[in-house]
């Protein structure tokens, strides 16, 4: 029987939980920018690949 990789489920819900908080804020960021006026968006906001690249390499 093979034994569980625990290293790789808490790697696992550690991302989601990153996610999840960057997708919150981000959803902050344009609540905030939309009671602004919403030209502060684009450029507050990261690219998005960036967040995606790490995850690829697992």
């Amino acid at each position: 029987m093979a034994k569980p990789n625990y290293q790789f489920e808490k790697r696992q819900r550690d991302l989601a939980k990153k996610q999840k908080q960057e997708e919150k804020r981000r959803q902050k960021l344009a609540d905030k920018a939309a009671a602004d006026g919403g030209a502060h968006d684009v450029a507050e906001a990261p690219p998005q690949a960036a967040s995606i690249a790490p995850e690829s390499e697992i």
